[in-house]
């Protein structure tokens, strides 16, 4: 380990991007320095993802469960909200960063503590309580800072207590009622957790819900939603929020109803984490950086941007995904074997960002999707077919009773591969990976009917929806 101030490269933020970045270039026979002012591991170990699917997994179970004849019979009581709570704080090892700093420690990485702020060519001071550390990076920085909520512009919320989603994936008890604001991922997901966990759960959303995946995916999950007693309003505006003398918070919506809550969690969008870090001072706006496929930021050939802090794919394996195209990257830069340019689907570029990200909103039932919709595909100007239906075959049929699912194939035309996959239906995030790679590889179609799925799987959709395009 390098324990003088100087380092090969230096990353600014320790989450599980920054992680990955740092131990790519390590790894490479670079030094490296990991700065971070909170929890090494990052808003995925312990307020995001991990949190909230371990929130919602217990749930989910259950009603698997109760959709088969046999074990439904068997399900004899609701969750055990504190063992749920209990499991979920296990998953963040209680907030303590100790074994994610001893990674850090055994793999070569130094860890310095506090918060960062570039001040020169290769230059980052380190403030902690207070200290201050200057440290000058040979070759590269990286800002993998990640994301900060996005928080609306609503008449009184400045003046109301609420949670963003790190108060309510970290929540010691579950509130009787929650009122949700936001209708996308993180808000259907947490929403779908406290519903099952007993609270009175109603969702507001200014536009529709899901409004980002295919219609018919975004209806079943609302069906599932409202089957576990959520009342969803969507298509309606939030006016204003004032909190009541028992600490309850009234919602204001237009059109004069109203929707009081114990408990109000505001989910409506993250934007890239990159105020007070000095940008400006380089003649870069932070909402407007430019950032090539290999990460570099445009116009300052020394400065790297990965993850959420990129702005491109604000999800966390596309970011690890990222990082580690970045960090070979650096090293081979460093290492006078990669120039300027970089080639699509080479080691040095985040291709897949662009063509092939694979996303899951762990919902029940679930959506997975893979590449484009329909609809982006088209706005990218490929001619494109859509072969979609519903999932019902033997697989599902066996997974459980009154199994409902649906799913979607978006083919170009000119090339016949396929750009585009979207499933929906419980247990679907499953079917993910093989959709990842058929886009990815750029797998003909007539290749592609050649890979025949196992009887009986729920992945015997593919052959469906072959079948119906005409295969």
């Amino acid at each position: 380990m390098n324990d003088s101030r100087d380092f090969d490269v230096i990353v600014i933020g320790a989450g599980a991007v920054g992680e990955n970045v740092a131990d790519r270039v390590v790894r490479a026979g670079l030094s490296a320095a990991l700065v971070e002012a909170e929890l090494v591991g990052g808003e995925c170990s312990y307020w995001a993802c991990m949190p909230s699917k371990a929130l919602l997994r217990p749930g989910t179970a259950l009603k698997a469960a109760s959709a088969v004849a046999g074990s439904r019979e068997a399900v004899t009581g609701p969750l055990d909200t504190g063992q749920v709570l209990d499991r979920r704080t296990k998953f963040t090892s209680n907030w303590d960063d100790s074994s994610q700093a001893d990674w850090v420690k055994d793999s070569g990485i130094t860890l310095v503590r506090g918060t960062a702020r570039l001040t020169g060519e290769r230059s980052v001071e380190v403030h902690h309580d207070d200290d201050v550390t200057p440290l000058t990076a040979r070759v590269a920085v990286v800002l993998a800072t990640g994301s900060t909520p996005t928080i609306p512009p609503v008449d009184g919320l400045d003046t109301v207590e609420f949670w963003g989603t790190r108060e309510a994936t970290s929540t010691p008890r579950i509130p009787t009622s929650l009122a949700v604001l936001g209708g996308g991922v993180a808000g259907t997901e947490l929403a779908q957790a406290f519903a099952r966990l007993g609270s009175a759960v109603t969702i507001i959303a200014r536009s529709g819900l899901l409004s980002n995946y295919p219609a018919p995916a975004s209806k079943l999950v609302r069906l599932g939603l409202e089957s576990d007693g959520i009342d969803i309003r969507t298509d309606t505006a939030t006016e204003s929020v004032r909190q009541q003398d028992n600490g309850s918070v009234t919602v204001h919506l237009e059109g004069g109803e109203t929707v009081t809550a114990e408990k109000l969690l505001v989910s409506t969008g993250r934007s890239p984490a990159l105020a007070g870090l000095g940008l400006e001072d380089f003649g870069l706006d932070p909402k407007k950086l430019v950032i090539d496929p290999s990460g570099r930021v445009q116009g300052v050939d020394w400065l790297y941007a990965v993850g959420d802090a990129a702005g491109k794919v604000l999800l966390t394996h596309q970011g690890k995904y990222e990082a580690r195209i970045t960090g070979s990257a650096i090293a081979a830069r460093a290492a006078g074997t990669l120039k300027d340019a970089v080639e699509d689907w080479s080691a040095y570029a985040a291709s897949a960002d662009q063509y092939a990200v694979p996303q899951v909103v762990f919902t029940d039932p679930e959506i997975a999707m893979a590449g484009r919709t329909l609809e982006q595909a088209q706005d990218a100007g490929l001619n494109v077919s859509e072969t979609s239906l519903e999932i019902a075959v033997a697989g599902s049929a066996l997974h459980a009773d009154n199994y409902q699912g649906w799913a979607q194939m978006v083919v170009d035309e000119d090339r016949k591969v396929l750009v585009g996959m979207t499933f929906a239906g419980p247990d679907v995030a499953e079917l993910l990976h093989a959709a990842t790679i058929a886009i990815a590889g750029e797998v003909p179609l007539d290749r592609l009917w050649h890979a025949v799925p196992a009887y009986p799987t729920i992945s015997e959709v593919w052959l469906r929806l072959l079948e119906k395009y005409g295969l």
